[in-house]
C-alpha cells in the first residue's frame, strides 16, 4: 500500500514519532483531488494521518504546506502535528474522526475560523487568487475546449471585474485557498481544517467565497456570515468586494474543472448535465451525495460554476458592485 520507495522513510517517522515501526492497521483514503497518498493508520490503538507527497514541482514542495499547517496547529486550527519531514516529504497528524456538520452550524463557526487563520503571521507569498485565475483562464483559451461564442460574455464581463478588483498587500492575509467539505472537519464540537497544499498568503475574500459556495444561499445567509467574520454588520463596500471575489472564485472553478475533466482537450459538450443549479449541486457536494472524482461529473461542476457566474453578471448587484469597489 505504502510506495516501497517510502517504506524505510515510514518506517523512520514511526519509530521518531511512536517509538515503533509498523503500525497496526493501516487504510488509504481515497477522498479529495489531492495527489498526495492519504493513509489512516492506527499506532498503539489511536489513529493518526500519514500523509506521502508525491509530487515534485513547486506545488507539491513541502516546505510551504508544512510551515502554514504547522502555524495553524499551534493554535489549533489544523490537527496536532506529530512527524515531518521534508525531505521524506512525509507528514503524520492527528485523525479527525469527522461527524457529519450541518450547513446552518458551519455558517456560524466557520467564518470564525476562518477570521482566527486570518489573524496569523503571514504565510509565505506564492500569487494572488487573481493571478491563479488568470493563468487557468490562458490554459482554458489555448486548449480550446469549449467553442467561443459559448464564454465570450463570461470573459469579457470578468475583464471589468479584474480591471477593478483591489490588488493591495494590505490586504493580504493567512488563506488556507482550499476549502471543499473534505478539508473541513467537524469532531463534533469543532472544526478543524486539513490539507494545506494550497496555503499561502492571500486575499482573505478568497477563503470566504469558497466557504460561501457551500453556505450562503441568500441575502440573509450572506449578511450572517460576513456579520459572523469581521465580528459586525458590513458595510456595502464589504459586500461589493465579497460579490466580486466570488466571481473571480467562479471564473477559477469553471477554469480549472473544465481542464481537468476535458483533459485539457476540446470536447463537443454532449455530456449529459445533472439537473440541479448551483446551490443544490453544492449541498448534494456538501452531503457527500456528490464526487467530483470523475472527469464527467468535473465539466458537470465547471458548468455549475460558468452559468452561476453570467446569471450574477447580469443583474444590478453586479453593477452596483463594480461601481462601489472601483471608487474605494
Amino acid at each position: 500500500m505504502i510506495p516501497e520507495e517510502k517504506q524505510n522513510a515510514v518506517k523512520n517517522a514511526l519509530q521518531a514519532a511512536f517509538g515503533v515501526s509498523e503500525c497496526e492497521d493501516i487504510k488509504i483514503l481515497t477522498e479529495g483531488l489531492s495527489s498526495a497518498l492519504v493513509f489512516r493508520i492506527v499506532v498503539k490503538k489511536k489513529p493518526y494521518l500519514l500523509r506521502i507527497i508525491t509530487r515534485t514541482d513547486n506545488t507539491g514542495d513541502p516546505t510551504r504546506q508544512f510551515v502554514c499547517m504547522g502555524m495553524a496547529a499551534e493554535e489549533k486550527i489544523a490537527p496536532r502535528i506529530w512527524y515531518t519531514n521534508i525531505e521524506d516529504r512525509i507528514l503524520i497528524t492527528d485523525y479527525v474522526e469527522a461527524q457529519p456538520l450541518h450547513i446552518k452550524e458551519a455558517r456560524n463557526k466557520l467564518p470564525k475560523l476562518l477570521r482566527q487563520l486570518h489573524s496569523l503571521p503571514p504565510f509565505p507569498r506564492v500569487m494572488s487568487f487573481q493571478d491563479t485565475a488568470d493563468i487557468f483562464i490562458r490554459k482554458f483559451q489555448e486548449a480550446k475546449i469549449l467553442p467561443e461564442n459559448m464564454t465570450e460574455e463570461l470573459f469579457k464581463q470578468y475583464s471589468r471585474v479584474v480591471a477593478i478588483y483591489p490588488r493591495n498587500d494590505d490586504d493580504l492575509v493567512s488563506c488556507h485557498n482550499d476549502l471543499k467539505p473534505e478539508n473541513v472537519l467537524f469532531d463534533g464540537e469543532r472544526i478543524w481544517l486539513v490539507d494545506w497544499e494550497a496555503a499561502f498568503l492571500n486575499d482573505r475574500y478568497a477563503d470566504l467565497a469558497v466557504a460561501a459556495n457551500f453556505l450562503v444561499k441568500d441575502e440573509k445567509d450572506e449578511a450572517d456570515f460576513l456579520k459572523s467574520y469581521f465580528g459586525e454588520s458590513v458595510d456595502e463596500y464589504r459586500h461589493a468586494r465579497f460579490f466580486l471575489a466570488q466571481q473571480i472564485t467562479h471564473m477559477s472553478y469553471f477554469t480549472v474543472f473544465m481542464l481537468f475533466g476535458a483533459k485539457g482537450k476540446p470536447i463537443d459538450l454532449n455530456i449529459e448535465k445533472l439537473d440541479l443549479d448551483f446551490r443544490s449541486f453544492h449541498d448534494s457536494i456538501w452531503a457527500g451525495k456528490i464526487s467530483l472524482a470523475s472527469d464527467e461529473t468535473k465539466i458537470q461542476y465547471a458548468l455549475v460554476h460558468m452559468e452561476q457566474m453570467l446569471c450574477n453578471m447580469r443583474t444590478k448587484r453586479f453593477e452596483d458592485a463594480l461601481k462601489k469597489v472601483n471608487v474605494k
